[in-house]
């Protein structure tokens, strides 16, 4: 999903009808996907991510009223960063997942997981 702008523009459209990608896709025609593609270019993004950026000007600018001299806020400091890259091998994801199931007292029963140990003897 990443990098088909196609499908992230199908998700902020339902997600603003509030319905399924499914159904939006299965009740708007082509073309008027188009206008509404054309529309969101001429307009801005729809959705979340427009909201995102209309806060961040909003902050920067209750940022740099508050602020001594040096350098000022831009919007870009205070939007979130949604998409990390790549994503993780799942050797780091199930490590991840090991230490969180620690930290929250769960036990491990995976093979070679802490709870395998205790079980064989």
């Amino acid at each position: 999903m990443r990098h088909d702008a196609h499908q992230r523009f199908y998700f902020r459209l339902a997600l603003a009808k509030n319905i399924s990608v499914a159904e939006l896709l299965r009740t708007h025609s082509s073309a008027e996907l188009t206008e509404w593609m054309a529309y969101e270019n001429v307009t801005g993004l729809i959705g979340g991510e427009r909201l995102d950026g209309l806060v961040a000007m909003l902050a920067a600018t209750v940022a740099n009223t508050a602020r001594s001299k040096g350098t000022k806020a831009q919007p870009k400091d205070f939007l979130p960063k949604w998409d990390r890259g790549a994503p993780a091998d799942w050797q780091q994801m199930l490590a991840t997942v090991r230490a969180m199931n620690s930290r929250f007292g769960g036990t491990d029963h995976t093979i070679g997981g802490d709870r395998a140990s205790t079980d064989a003897g």
